[in-house]
């Protein structure tokens, strides 16, 4: 039961799967798509990186009647980067299906682009929920013809205080359709909003709970003036190559983010204060490997992919065990081993004591005496990244920098990393010893043809 093929769905649709190297349902799909597929209204318990975006969308796209030109989808996010995210994935599902079109709404982007995507016609909306709000108080948003209705990341929303704009939104969809809900957490709030939207849902659930080994866990004690040499102390000892960094509030993120680059060690801080732009460059440089530390707040963190993370680190703890475990759960993913490290004062022992009652078993605890430390180390990223000023809309592909890069620049194919094309700008990440090669290229050669300005973003 868990090959694609034991689905109802058409055969492009395998096909399409199939060539994206789908080959497996994860568990979210495999309990989830048989009831997505027949219309059922879902409540589904997964975790960032389950696999779910697939789990609605496979389904959801079914439904699509491209011949009719109008919102038949609408995927609800917490944050934009969730949203894009989402976005390109139903965009690779959909490839199959001649004319689908999914347009963003996201606050951040200008009102008037969004409008006329919206006036010319889309099957698929995925947006956040303010901006969703306001086209639809502004009458550019119709939701007469809405089949199927996606709240992603609920819990997030509802953290963030959207429940009363998630009722407002919910109240303009049609009655007869099909609501699927996705959070990591269950909390009153959800089975509130579930019991007022939903007709006779189905419930699944995956843990979100890691195979025992796959994450190593370790917390430090220490006194409340330690938690900076301690961050310090834990990068020396440890030697990641990258990792992610919690902490509680926006202040903190960006102080802790300036204290590690004071100790020469790469990092960047993303939370709710950073405007569209800076968010994308961000989180595209911790995504391609040009800076290898991130450190964020929970909501900011959300939808977060990162394949290959080899530590997380709480700064300070969460007050919910449940928002630890989906912290750490983002390494020691496709099976790799992955490490996290928590810093804790003695009056914060209870929410380590949460953490072992959730876990059902003690946690290890050491001291910052026991830590390593190695003067002079140093964590530098191994790419740098390229920004240019062409993107999707000026038709600008992959592959068309790959071939620019590696043709008429001369660059090895392996000194190019990940390609990342938003709306109005691209980003490519070059490895550091190349950089001066490509950016001498793209100075005086041409993309597609054309000239293109282009800067290492830093």
């Amino acid at each position: 039961m868990s090959s694609f093929s034991s689905l109802a769905i058409s055969p492009q649709q395998l096909a399409n799967l199939d060539s994206l190297g789908y080959k497996q349902m994860t568990a979210i799909q495999a309990k989830s798509l048989p009831y997505v597929l027949q219309g059922r209204d879902l409540i589904a318990q997964a975790k960032t990186g389950s696999g779910k975006t697939a789990a609605f969308g496979i389904g959801l796209l079914e439904r699509i009647n491209p011949q009719f030109f109008g919102v038949q989808a609408m995927v609800l996010c917490p944050t934009r980067e969730l949203a894009d995210q989402v976005g390109k994935e139903l965009r690779r599902l959909a490839r199959s299906i001649p004319n689908i079109k999914l347009v963003l709404l996201c606050g951040g982007k200008p009102f008037g682009p969004q409008k006329g995507s919206l006036e010319h016609g889309a099957h698929i909306a995925v947006g956040t929920p303010g901006r969703i709000q306001d086209h639809l108080r502004r009458g550019t948003l119709k939701l007469d013809g809405l089949k199927v209705l996606v709240l992603d990341e609920a819990d997030r929303m509802l953290d963030m205080g959207f429940f009363d704009v998630m009722k407002e939104i919910i109240s303009q969809t049609p009655k007869k359709r099909q609501t699927l809900m996705f959070s990591a957490t269950y909390p009153d709030t959800i089975k509130k909003l579930c019991r007022s939207i939903q007709h006779k849902p189905v419930s699944v659930v995956v843990e979100a709970e890691h195979k025992p080994g796959v994450i190593e866990q370790l917390f430090y004690e220490v006194k409340k003036h330690e938690r900076n040499n301690t961050l310090l102390a834990l990068f020396e000892h440890y030697q990641p190559d990258n990792a992610l960094v919690f902490c509680h509030t926006k202040k903190q993120c960006d102080q802790v983010a300036q204290l590690l680059r004071e100790h020469s060690i790469d990092a960047l801080a993303i939370h709710g204060d950073l405007d569209q732009r800076e968010r994308d460059q961000v989180l595209v440089r911790f995504s391609n490997s040009s800076c290898p530390v991130l450190v964020a707040t929970d909501v900011a963190a959300r939808g977060l992919d990162i394949k290959s993370l080899k530590a997380v680190i709480n700064y300070e703890l969460p007050r919910d065990p449940e928002i630890y475990t989906h912290r750490i759960g983002r390494t020691g993913r496709a099976g790799a081993k992955g490490m996290a490290l928590s810093i804790f004062t003695e009056s914060e022992q209870y929410r380590v004591t949460a953490i072992e009652q959730r876990q059902k078993q003690p946690c290890v605890c050491d001291v910052y005496a026991s830590l390593d430390r190695k003067p002079g180390f140093s964590l530098q990223a191994p790419m740098v990244t390229i920004q240019l000023d062409a993107g999707r809309k000026h038709k600008m592909r992959p592959g068309d920098l790959l071939g620019a890069l590696t043709g008429d620049a001369g660059l090895a194919g392996t000194r190019i990393g990940k390609i990342d094309i938003f709306d109005m700008s691209s980003y490519v990440a070059i490895e550091r010893g190349a950089l001066r090669q490509a950016l001498n290229y793209l100075a005086d050669g041409k993309v597609k043809g054309r000239n293109i300005r282009a800067r290492k973003i830093s």
